[in-house]
């Protein structure tokens, strides 16, 4: 008997060695499955560019994406699109850029229908003017300037509507490039008069505006049509300029702040606008809250903490406590569920990343941000299987970030992922791996910046992914479904995991089911594609974990 106890009769092949026919070698020299192009499209668009891992450099991770990004292409360029689409407009990934960086790689395909698929799709990926930016700064490296990249860009702009004043005040410049850069280069003929100036406005400012005689002169945006849109009584296009672009100039000259709230609430100015000197009056920021999309509230809550408007007891406190929590303003705004986790362990430690800004964390802000955690998840069917959670805790979980978030590990991910179920479930079970059992003593009541803590605080090891089957079989555990948590750099032990599953089902007599959930962008699983009872999921996908209760209670 091992020390996993009695295991009936299993096939045995060390994961050095390949068991079967397809297996390929990982980083690590361990024998596993390839995802196929496909899956690793989706691992790319969730889980980007994970930095280097502790077995593979960056440089090899990016041109292995990109290879397999370009192979997507050419097989089959409109579902390629159709995929980017998706994944960006559900919200399923952390961040947009990988969306926008495979977007750019289609509009520079050779195949023409592609090419015209994806800058047809732009507005749906590339949703804000930083959008736009990052795309603009990617396709340039795939493809030139010609005219239908050209028409799309000024296509972007023409349809954003009213929303056009918001866009050129919030997002004004990203990656070398700007709103004036970019209307020079496609030519967007103007719908309105309104649109006309605003363009104007966004190229040269308000003296671009009263440069321009609206009856004479023939504007570069409007087209040919001199009076298309009628003429102007004053003679001068400045009297359609959006009343909050002349809000904005008129907010960067005032002096007092009576005058800088009046403008911020008259028209709900965001504060992108806002000059840096008044940014430290608290009364600047309550006029700003009310409006603030619950991305900027986020993304703003140190600042709001350390100047004290958010404090305990405030209706400040409780307006935003109540906002984050909101399931309607987290679906409408796509906030992944990484973004209150990111948030959460930011606020906690009282300080940024960047700059000597720090503050008193108050209680209910960061309780608020642990609930919209498990909220921004799409919704859960519980499942009512014996489930075990097994978190890969090995050395190579601890190298390279997710999504690009520093600090943000794979093992973090994987807990914060393995969370979501335990809340849940009512029969689950959490344990750790390496090169042997790790004891990681978290409940389902524990907090995430906790569990993080945890996590952090468990020392390397190596790999062996048959470690929770063997654990199952031994201690004859009654497991339905076993949920792996890893990078797939496998390479330690005596077999194969997908041996070790069919060792647990031969001695427990139970068809139990394996879900492995990859939390780096290579194209590694240890589930065997031809086992209808294995399923490879993304990690960090903001849908895994209702896929994964779909597939425990038989309905994929």
């Amino acid at each position: 008997m091992s020390r996993y106890g009695e295991i009936v009769n299993p096939r045995k092949t060390p994961p050095t060695e390949s068991a079967r026919s397809g297996q390929v070698e990982n980083n690590a020299g361990g024998f596993v499955f390839e995802t196929g192009p496909w899956s690793q499209l989706d691992r790319f668009l969730i889980l980007g560019q994970v930095g280097a891992t502790y077995y593979a450099s960056e440089r090899k991770i990016v041109k292995e994406n990109a290879d397999v990004i370009a192979k997507c292409i050419v097989e089959d360029g409109a579902r390629v699109v159709n995929r980017i689409v998706e994944i960006s407009d559900a919200g399923r990934a952390p961040k947009n850029d990988p969306a926008i960086f495979a977007l750019a790689m289609a509009a520079g395909a050779d195949d023409l229908v592609t090419r015209k698929l994806a800058l047809a799709a732009l507005p749906k990926v590339c949703r804000i003017g930083t959008h736009l930016f990052h795309f603009a700064a990617d396709v340039q490296n795939f493809r030139k300037w010609g005219r239908g990249l050209r028409t799309a860009i000024a296509s972007w702009y023409t349809q954003r509507g009213t929303d056009l004043p918001m866009q050129a005040l919030k997002y004004q410049q990203r990656d070398g490039w700007s709103h004036r850069d970019l209307l020079r280069l496609s030519h967007p003929i103007a719908k309105t008069p309104q649109m006309d100036a605003t363009f104007r406005w966004m190229v040269g400012g308000a003296e671009a505006v009263d440069a321009l005689e609206y009856k004479n002169d023939k504007p570069r945006f409007r087209g040919k049509d001199t009076e298309r849109f009628g003429t102007n009584p004053v003679g001068s296009l400045r009297a359609f300029l959006p009343a909050v672009l002349e809000a904005y100039d008129e907010l960067h000259k005032a002096t007092d702040v009576k005058d800088v709230l009046r403008l911020i609430e008259a028209h709900k100015l965001p504060r992108e606008a806002v000059p840096t000197q008044w940014l430290n009056e608290p009364k600047v920021w309550e006029a700003l809250l009310p409006h603030m999309g619950i991305t900027a509230m986020i993304r703003n809550l140190g600042k709001m903490t350390a100047i004290e408007l958010l404090k305990p007891l405030s209706p400040a406190s409780v307006f935003v406590a109540e906002t984050l929590m909101n399931e309607d303003k987290i679906r409408k705004g796509r906030v992944h569920p990484m973004t209150f986790l990111i948030a959460q362990g930011i606020y906690h430690q009282g300080r940024g990343g960047k700059g000597n800004l720090k503050w008193n964390p108050v209680g209910t802000i960061g309780d608020a941000l642990d609930d919209a955690f498990y909220t921004s998840f799409k919704t859960i069917e519980p499942t009512g299987k014996a489930t075990l959670l097994a978190l890969d805790v090995s050395g190579s979980m601890d190298c390279g970030q997710i999504a690009g978030v520093p600090g943000m590990t794979p093992r973090i991910g994987a807990a914060a992922m393995a969370m979501v179920t335990a809340r849940v479930e009512k029969n689950w079970h959490m344990l750790g791996f390496s090169h042997h059992l790790v004891d990681i003593d978290i409940g389902k009541h524990d907090r995430l910046d906790d569990v993080c803590k945890k996590m952090k605080r468990i020392p390397m090891g190596g790999t062996d992914c048959t470690i929770p089957m063997l654990h199952a079989a031994g201690n004859n555990l009654d497991v339905d479904v076993f949920q792996i948590y890893t990078d797939n750099e496998t390479y330690i032990g005596t077999m194969h995991p997908f041996q070790a599953l069919k060792a647990y089902r031969a001695k427990s007599g139970r068809n139990a089911k394996l879900c492995v959930v990859g939390l780096t962008a290579t194209n590694f699983t240890i589930a065997d594609p031809s086992d209808t009872g294995m399923l490879d999921v993304v990690g960090m996908d903001s849908h895994a974990p209702s896929l994964m209760s779909d597939f425990a209670r038989g309905m994929l």
